[in-house]
């Protein structure tokens, strides 16, 4: 999902970083994986929240900030065994020479996902949110109306008068979380789709999924359940009452600031085998896996 939605890019850019680290040998039990995943997702929310915003009203560096090269350069920022706590956006092209403040949001839990895949193989990846609780409280031809405002930055401007490039505009449209995914093989055939609710979260929740079960061969359903853990460059989100508790003290050790939470996601997935579609739907909401 492209801009104003920070879901894709900002995915496809902590799976480009760790692209340059063995995770699958790694595997999902390694302190190290985390470690690493978590570092590509500070350095990717650092970029996130400096350029993303509505393409109408910014130039988006969506090539930029994907191109390898520009991800094979910060990805020299992660280091094995050491965690670098609060990190600052890149220089993806020209775009990043706009005056811009970096600017956070406060999005909400309202969301929901669904994916589908069908006997000739057609699939959508569908994430749908209210933003909050019945969205902003008005109905409309037996509509609930969203209350996506919470998705720009409250504050126009930051300390020194510098624009935020998510402010909110007349027109413009705010900025989100959401990541419905669809992953193809080298010939173009659909073998994934994935997608979660969970505000800001949503990019780890998908993230974590993609790499379980692509990396780490994981079937659909133990890749939606594997625990959650991410970080949004505020701290290492560690998912409470989980294995990966056990990490924590080493974690810790090199460097981690460790934030247990647990916050709900709703991944809900699709794998293609040569057996036939498997389904995952999370424990940790509604939801449920059906096929014909």
């Amino acid at each position: 999902m492209g801009p104003p939605s920070s879901g894709g890019i900002t995915t496809l850019q902590i799976l480009g970083m760790v692209e340059n680290f063995d995770l699958a040998a790694l595997g999902p039990d390694s302190p190290e994986a985390v470690h690493l995943i978590a570092e590509a997702g500070a350095l990717a929310f650092a970029d996130r929240n400096a350029y993303i915003a509505d393409p109408d009203f910014v130039p988006v560096p969506a090539a930029a900030l994907l191109d390898p090269e520009y991800l094979r350069l910060r990805a020299t920022g992660i280091t094995p065994g050491t965690a670098w706590g609060k990190r600052q956006p890149g220089m993806p092209g020209k775009s990043a020479r706009l005056p811009m403040a970096i600017g956070e949001t406060h999005e909400g839990l309202s969301t929901t996902h669904l994916s589908v895949i069908d006997g000739q193989g057609n699939a959508v990846a569908l994430t749908a949110s209210n933003a909050s609780t019945f969205g902003s409280r008005l109905m409309v031809r037996g509509f609930i109306l969203n209350n996506q405002l919470t998705d720009f930055a409250f504050r126009p401007n930051a300390k020194g008068g510098t624009l935020i490039v998510n402010r909110a505009m007349p027109g413009k449209r705010p900025r989100s979380s959401m990541a419905p995914t669809l992953v193809f093989d080298g010939r173009g055939r659909v073998v994934m789709a994935i997608g979660s609710p969970g505000g800001p979260s949503i990019i780890g929740y998908v993230t974590k999924t993609l790499i379980a079960a692509l990396d780490w061969k994981l079937n659909i359903q133990r890749a939606v359940d594997y625990p959650n853990f991410l970080s949004r460059n505020d701290g290492l989100r560690i998912e409470e009452g989980t294995r990966l508790e056990k990490m924590v003290p080493a974690l810790e050790k090199i460097g981690h600031q460790v934030k247990p939470f647990n916050r709900a996601s709703g991944l809900n997935g699709i794998f293609v085998t040569e057996g036939g579609l498997q389904g995952g739907a999370d424990k940790r909401r509604e939801g449920v896996a059906l096929g014909d």
